[in-house]
């Protein structure tokens, strides 16, 4: 390490020291709503239980999620590296509520699970020591300082994986270049979704010889198909997109008769984005109906799913201010929404983990974090659900997949949120259906990273074991 890259960390470590009192009252007050976050403090100090030591027959492969999107991601890496190196004992950690309990899932018996420990040298140091991983996999963009000087200390080899690195975050990077060139630097590997992400990663610091494009992970995953049926059944349709029977519209019973009305989901939507979607939400229907009775059955209905579950009180709150009905998931019975849910103006999707039924209830999306400078969100979910996506302008963090799918016919792209909502209400139900199986091809055309990703997982790991035996 250099002498500006040592005083670079020295900083950056003292830094983290003086923050900590800030960041463990942060999770306090996270946890008023997400009561996960007030419990296992001492895992983010880096204090686990101690465990048996990792052998070559049961090697223990540490993955690191940070949320929610992360942790799904994972899956299908998880799956393979289960194949390609028999016996492994899993070690998974994430940095969020939502990410810890989706977690859960990827779980088999003898398998670890915690938070990640705090980007402080004590925590990090303890971390290595007490579990003694034997090959580590960041997802995507989680890198860390003292997390990646640690395990370079304790010989663990270090996997960067669906990595991905907008020009817009290598130039953040860069003014800190001193301390970031030498993280990227430890990197042992690393796997890129593209080959724009690819570039932008030689040119933080990660040397070319290090870096291969091998596609990105969540084209291989698989939404659950119970979750989609009863997404299809909340929305009142008869079969998947595509099959015999099925609806272009979503059809639902209102004062006992079948009518037909179009469900618009605002999907994963933040903080910030509330108030432009319902004035454009509110200006649409206005103009769709204007002289018509409010109540009238063809009115749309608004799916708004905000991104992180602390928001949902307060996005009930925004949308009855604007003068709409709510109906919540949380208050439906278990057959789905009712006659009364039917009338409301919006469901508000207040739950976790069911991202595939609220797809396949909608006839089109609205990609969220893309109508402001957030960098929009993966759009491959809706499309493997079979669900039309309209996204914004600002979909720099995933612009590949975003150009791709809008070459393939499986997106379309909007200007702003009034040109969004118009062609959420009005692409034609034969454009929607062309729509649903282009995305779906699209999805199918781009799958295989997984297996690819963890073959280079596990080179890592024999690099790794021929180093500590020599």
């Amino acid at each position: 390490m250099s002498l500006r890259a040592g005083w670079a960390q020295a900083l950056y470590s003292a830094a983290w020291a003086l923050a900590l009192p800030v960041v463990f009252a942060r999770f306090w007050w996270r946890g008023r709503a997400e009561p996960a976050y007030r419990h296992a403090w001492a895992q983010r100090l880096g204090f686990w239980p101690r465990q048996p030591a990792p052998t070559p027959q049961a090697p223990r492969v540490w993955v690191h999620a940070v949320s929610l999107g992360e942790t799904r991601a994972a899956q299908p890496l998880i799956e393979a590296l289960r194949e390609s190196v028999p016996g492994m004992q899993l070690l998974l950690t994430t940095g969020t509520a939502t990410g810890l309990e989706a977690g859960r899932a990827h779980l088999k018996p003898g398998d670890l699970h915690g938070w990640v420990p705090l980007d402080t040298a004590g925590a990090t140091r303890r971390f290595m020591r007490t579990l003694q991983p034997q090959v580590g996999v960041l997802m995507e963009t989680e890198t860390w300082p003292n997390l990646l000087l640690q395990a370079e200390r304790a010989g663990v080899p270090m996997v960067l994986a669906n990595a991905r690195l907008s020009a817009r975050s290598l130039r953040k990077g860069q003014r800190w270049a001193a301390l970031s060139r030498a993280m990227m630097q430890r990197l042992s590997a690393v796997c890129a979704q593209t080959e724009p992400d690819a570039r932008h990663l030689h040119d933080a610091g990660v040397p070319a010889e290090r870096i291969c494009v091998s596609g990105n992970l969540k084209y291989g995953l698989q939404p659950s198909q119970a979750l989609q049926a009863m997404g299809r059944q909340w929305a009142g349709l008869r079969a998947a997109p595509g099959a015999a029977g099925s609806d272009a519209d979503a059809v639902a019973a209102w004062g006992g008769q079948a009518f037909r009305r179009r469900v618009v989901m605002a999907a994963s939507w933040r903080e910030g984005e509330d108030q432009p979607l319902l004035q454009a939400w509110l200006e649409a229907l206005t103009r769709m109906h204007a002289g018509a009775a409010h109540d009238s059955p063809e009115r749309p209905l608004l799916l708004l799913v905000p991104r992180h579950p602390q928001r949902f009180d307060e996005v009930q709150a925004a949308l009855l201010r604007a003068g709409l009905s709510v109906s919540r998931r949380s208050s439906w019975a278990e057959g789905g929404p009712g006659q009364a849910d039917w009338q409301a103006d919006v469901w508000l999707g207040d739950s976790v983990g069911e991202m595939p039924a609220y797809y396949a209830a909608a006839d089109v999306a609205l990609l969220g974090g893309s109508f402001a400078p957030l960098g929009g969100q993966n759009l491959i979910e809706a499309a493997a659900c079979a669900c039309p996506v309209v996204m914004g302008p600002h979909t720099f963090n995933f612009e590949e997949a975003a150009q791709q799918a809008e070459e393939e016919g499986a997106a379309l792209r909007a200007a702003n949120l009034s040109q969004a909502v118009h062609l959420a209400l009005q692409t034609d139900p034969a454009r929607l259906e062309a729509l649903r199986a282009a995305g779906l091809a699209w999805v199918a055309a781009n799958e295989g990273a997984a297996q690819r990703q963890a073959s280079a997982v596990r080179q890592a790991l024999q690099e790794g074991h021929s180093s500590r035996s020599g």
